[in-house]
């Protein structure tokens, strides 16, 4: 019996060592994995990275891990006009199967799901806040986006007729949706403006409008979006997406 408790106390302490070596190695990996991200993608501030399963030691024996978060803050993506971009509040991606060289300088995804937030403030750049004519006497221009509820956008408008503004802005409800690379707003009814329906094609020249978010990082693309409270909620995705290397 002496034998069999001296025998359970050595596994025990063992396994704690073995746990304690695991999570100082996870940990460890996550700084250098956060300091390659920065580097590569050439970010403002050190990104998150948080690797997930246990034990770490046997995944990285494998060359693979499960789960790797990343969380990325202020991430400046193109807009692909020239060097103007758009600033990404929070980016969150979860990546799966993710492959690494024997050296560790690059990593591979096999899959990767998350969520991007825009501001309203950052998707204003796309809209026209200048006053453009949109019939004999009568400008407009978008004032402010919001959210208009039901995953929709409230696109405010300021009009003018004749010089003299109309005293109230005129909110306008839009559906959001991703095509291709972009994120495109759509109203889904036109207003009225001074009493009388203006033509269509003049009305959506406003109110329509379209903002392409490319080159996220590792070539993740956008998948769906919806608005929100503080701005859009993107989800993007991804397969075989390089995180570093």
């Amino acid at each position: 019996m002496r034998a069999l408790r001296i025998l359970l106390i050595v596994v025990v302490i063992l396994g704690g060592l073995f746990v304690i070596a695991d999570r100082v190695a996870v940990n460890f990996a996550e700084d250098e994995a956060a300091d390659k991200l920065r580097s590569t993608e050439n970010l403002a501030s050190t990104p998150d990275v948080s690797i997930n399963g246990f034990p770490f030691l046997t995944q990285v024996a494998g060359g693979e891990l499960d789960d790797v978060e990343v969380g990325i803050d202020d991430y400046e993506a193109s807009t692909g006009n020239g060097d103007e971009k758009i600033r990404i509040a929070t980016l969150r991606a979860h990546m799966k199967g993710v492959e690494f060289s024997g050296d560790y300088s690059s990593a591979t995804a096999a899959s990767a799901t998350g969520t991007a937030t825009v501001g309203y403030d950052e998707l204003m750049k796309a809209t026209k806040s200048e006053p453009t004519q949109i019939a004999p006497g009568v400008d407009a221009k978008v004032v402010g986006l919001s959210d208009g509820g039901n995953g929709k956008i409230k696109v405010s408008l300021q009009a003018s007729i004749l010089g003299v503004e109309v005293p109230e802005p005129i909110d306008v409800l839009s559906s959001v949706k991703v095509k291709d690379d972009d994120v495109e707003v759509v109203a889904d009814g036109l207003p009225e403006i001074g009493g009388r329906q203006l033509a269509e094609s003049r009305i959506r020249a406003i109110t329509d409008f379209q903002q392409t978010i490319d080159e996220l990082p590792g070539g993740i693309e956008l998948d769906k979006v919806e608005a929100a409270k503080d701005g859009v909620e993107i989800t993007v995705k991804g397969s075989n997406v390089r995180l570093a290397g």
